[in-house]
């Protein structure tokens, strides 16, 4: 969890979750939950047992107590790999909970990071082997119910990927028509809070900008925004990724000339963050039309993306294949192989020395003291109590800015971490737009490994983005098999990372999976489609680690291996 911030010398740093359309069940998906023995952590009464979710009947529903902290978990009755979970909803869903593994019934992990629901359907792609599946719900829509499901449904089998609006659509199938056609909007804004907010920001496939109706003129309804195709198309797809400002009643509209318009979709309970509307128009101009706000602000699109036929569409630029796993082509490598002594390569490696964010107390340096090989095959990172450009500690920070990124492949390094109240490890990867000036945390940040020195028995793994950061971020705390301490050997972290998501894992063990389509309906932009560069550092103290104390060891010494990456 990093805020950070640029640095003026060197390229380095500072310091630093619907919609019932995210994503239907793939005909070649199966059930594997209907009718399997189903518990809960309470019934709201006999009429409401559990055993109703799982039973494929949409008119009998589980309810709990009306209490905040409650589950409800189906057993299989064999391991599975299961690849969705679908839940229907009733009015009294829950605003936050996580989906859970275990293959015990005993001891659980989360599948995913905490999302939050809605009244109707909603489809959560996940991956992993388990027996059990839970759902772990600590927020409710409304405080004085409980909770209360119609449907809880877990699939296993092939999904359909989600479309990827820069690959080439089969033969007679919907093209992208709208990406860097130009547009018009009943207003925009483009001030300090957010510059720009303008009409062709949500037609530049750039998850991380947006169109936003103007504050100065007041943020009223209507409010609207439509994209010029060049010509005549039959529409059959709109996507929405919506900023918190959404519309819950809109029309999405055709028009021959921008001046007369027909309604082809409308819906007074729109929930914000992505919607994906199937529809059926023909015109040259696609207006989206808000007549009811969600909140006191106005309205605000991150991409608003036209789908179909016809058209004179601008051909998005190309990605990266996605690789397939296991990866086992070798890009880009540092073995740590030099000398003891011997600093890391210039040539891979770029120091950034000076005082982070975080509340952190360490100067980081470029001396060898800092970061060097241990004759070994290892790195070292180490963080000295010592006084340097005002403060009491030193330590290092290093990153492949300007040297090496990577969109996409297997990122691996084999970590021993050290132990100690105020340490703070870790091992991640910043959006390489950060180093020509998009501001953190709209360029992206990819914490692979996080370990807190005060309880070397946990991990993190987490996203950040504009909608998730901070203690926000979308990720995941686990916890070692038997509680084993990380520092006490090496472990191998590691994110496998394509278009539709990302896989950690320690040891080769999957410890979170962060899915592009959920993220999208439940947090917000997915902004981890383009180049990452990676870091290695050890922080002192910290808004996160907390304090160090008399106890804490120094010199501390996190060690690395190697870091490699394969496509």
């Amino acid at each position: 969890m990093r805020v950070i911030a640029l640095t003026t010398a060197l390229l380095g740093l500072l310091a630093a979750y619907l919609v019932a359309t995210v994503r239907t069940a793939d005909a070649a998906e199966v059930v594997v939950s209907q009718g399997k023995p189903t518990t809960a952590s309470s019934v709201e009464w006999a009429g409401t047992p559990a055993s109703s979710a799982t039973d494929g009947n949409t008119g009998t529903r589980w309810s709990s107590a009306f209490a905040a902290n409650q589950w409800i978990q189906v057993d299989l009755g064999a391991t599975t790999a299961v690849s969705s979970v679908k839940l229907n909803w009733e009015a009294a869903y829950a605003t936050a909970f996580t989906v859970q593994f275990s293959t015990n019934g005993t001891t659980f992990t989360n599948a995913t990071g905490t999302l939050r629901g809605n009244a109707g359907e909603q489809t959560i792609a996940v991956t992993g082997n388990t027996r059990f599946v839970r759902l772990n719900l600590t927020e409710r829509a409304l405080a004085i119910y409980g909770y209360s499901l119609w449907e809880f449904q877990v699939f296993a089998g092939s999904t359909t990927p989600p479309t990827d609006p820069t690959t080439p659509p089969p033969a007679g199938g919907a093209t992208l028509l709208s990406y860097n056609k130009p547009g018009a909007a009943s207003s925009e804004q483009n001030d300090v809070n957010c510059n720009p907010c303008t009409v062709p920001k949500a037609f530049d496939l750039d998850p991380a900008t947006r169109w936003a109706t103007s504050s100065t003129t007041g943020w009223v309804d209507p409010g609207w925004i439509y994209v010029d195709l060049g010509a005549t198309a039959q529409i059959s797809r709109v996507e929405l990724q919506w900023d918190p400002a959404y519309a819950t009643a809109y029309k999405i509209q055709v028009s021959p000339n921008a001046s007369t318009w027909t309604d082809i979709y409308s819906t007074t309970t729109g929930k914000g963050f992505k919607e994906v509307l199937n529809v059926s128009g023909t015109g040259r101009y696609v207006r989206m039309y808000g007549t009811t706000r969600s909140s006191a602000y106005g309205y605000s699109l991150y991409d608003f993306n036209v789908y179909g036929t016809g058209g004179a569409p601008n051909t998005p630029p190309a990605r990266p294949a996605d690789p397939t796993f296991p990866a086992t082509n070798l890009v880009w490598n540092d073995e740590f192989n030099d000398p003891a002594g011997t600093k890391p390569s210039t040539a891979k490696w770029t120091y950034d020395p000076g005082v982070p964010q975080n509340g952190e107390v360490q100067y980081y340096t470029e001396n060898s003291n800092n970061a060097q090989m241990d004759g070994g095959g290892n790195l070292v990172i180490e963080a000295r109590k010592e006084a340097s450009n005002g403060r009491e500690y030193t330590s290092a920070r290093m990153n492949t800015g300007g040297k090496f990124t990577a969109q996409y492949g297997r990122v691996e390094a084999r970590i021993k971490v050290p132990k100690g109240n105020g340490l703070w490890p870790a091992f991640w990867m910043m959006g390489n737009d950060f180093l020509t000036g998009r501001p953190w945390p709209y360029n992206g940040e990819i914490d692979i490994m996080e370990v807190l020195g005060r309880n070397t028995t946990e991990g993190y793994s987490t996203l950040h983005a504009p909608q998730y950061n901070g203690g926000g971020g979308y990720g995941q705390k686990y916890t070692t098999p038997g509680a084993a301490d990380l520092s006490q050997g090496f472990h191998v972290w590691a994110a496998e990372w394509d278009s539709k998501g990302i896989r950690f894992l320690l040891d080769g063990t999957q410890v979170f999976y962060a899915s592009k389509a959920t993220v999208e309906a439940t947090r917000g932009p997915w902004i981890f489609d383009h180049p990452f560069y990676i870091i290695l550092n050890l922080a002192v103290g910290g808004d996160f680690p907390g304090p160090v104390d008399a106890s804490t060891p120094f010199p501390a010494r996190m060690l690395v291996d190697y870091v490699r990456v394969y496509k």
